[in-house]
């Protein structure tokens, strides 16, 4: 998963960032809502923590999420903010948020509303997602399940299957997929991408993963049969 986190407090910056990355998230982060907005423009993200009262004023948040609304961007939000009184909980979520997180919060809370947000963003009211051949994703415990159990695979293995499997359908580049499984490395060869979707396919399956000609990779067709958790 892919997440950008726009947040001023440089010390709650850097544990929200430690904290969710030893999670397995993807987490980009900026302290303004101008650079937030043009991030937002060039890439797609699973969810946005949003802080409210930000350098451009104190409804900072609020405006950035009526503003990727105003433009069809449906990406789930997720308000974290000092601001806890009823009037500006009920003015986050009609300016476009999902969810109202007031600080000080604990961490463990903050990973239960991340999981349920990306739970609810793609139709699920579970922590695993049906994947093609009989296996599915485990969001919680980051693993692929076969029958159940865990398939062996490596981090960046995993994370590739996670991109696809979120967003079942949707074709990626391979700069795309660089972006998201390898983030913090942008000098990542186009080829590498080729090469995991080889080695995913080789562990799981030639149907794990499509090639879509012209465009680059997306999950393969999932089949009714495939959303049932085996015993």
């Amino acid at each position: 998963m892919r997440l950008l986190l726009v947040e001023d407090d440089p010390r709650l910056a850097a544990l929200i960032l430690e904290g969710l990355a030893e999670d397995g998230l993807n987490i980009e982060h900026t302290t303004d809502t101008t650079t937030a907005e043009g991030i937002c423009a060039l890439r797609s993200f699973d969810l946005l923590l949003l802080d409210v009262m930000l350098p451009e004023g104190p409804q900072a948040g609020f405006e950035l999420a009526r503003m990727l609304r105003a433009r069809q961007d449906r990406t789930p939000i997720l308000f974290l903010t000092a601001r806890g009184d009823l009037d500006s909980r009920v003015t986050g979520l009609d300016t476009g948020g999902d969810d109202y997180l007031t600080k000080p919060f604990e961490f463990r809370e903050l990973r239960a509303r991340v999981r349920a947000l990306v739970r609810r963003s793609v139709g699920e009211a579970t922590n695993t997602l049906p994947l093609p051949l009989g296996f599915r994703l485990d969001l919680a415990a980051h693993q692929v399940l076969q029958a159940g159990r865990p398939v062996p695979l490596t981090p960046r293995e995993y994370a590739l299957i996670e991109c696809l499997g979120l967003h079942p359908g949707r074709a990626y580049a391979r700069n795309s997929l660089i972006e998201r499984v390898w983030p913090e490395d942008s000098g990542v060869d186009l080829k590498v991408v080729d090469v995991f979707v080889s080695t995913v396919r080789r562990k799981l399956g030639e149907g794990m993963i499509e090639t879509v000609r012209g465009l680059g990779y997306r999950l393969g067709p999932v089949n009714s049969t495939d959303s049932v958790e085996a015993p």
